[in-house]
């Protein structure tokens, strides 16, 4: 199938690509010259394959979990002896948004 100008002039405006009339015929040629060279991939048989998500199959992410470790767990009074100001067990930092204290 094709390409026509106006289908390339569709694709051209949804991608706010300003094509000339040069250009529109050229980008014409171009993109059905490369649909042809994909036709051969339509000749193998795809009916017997399942359809895979993910190219290494299985894959899982493998993260630690989410806790403290009480071993190397700093003491929140140890953690906040250097800071410039805390609050309430936290460090307080300058706003980088404004319009906070």
């Amino acid at each position: 199938m094709a390409l026509t100008e106006d289908d390339v002039r569709a694709i051209a405006n949804y991608a706010t690509i300003a094509l000339d009339d040069t250009e529109l015929t050229e980008m014409t040629a171009y993109l059905n010259n490369a649909v042809e060279m994909l036709e051969p991939v339509l000749a193998y048989g795809d009916q017997d394959v399942e359809p895979t998500f993910h190219s290494i199959g299985d894959l899982a992410n493998v993260m630690r979990s989410d806790c403290a470790d009480a071993e190397r767990a700093l003491p929140t009074e140890e953690a906040l002896a250097n800071a410039g100001a805390s609050r309430e067990g936290q460090f307080r930092v300058p706003s980088i948004l404004g319009g906070g204290e």
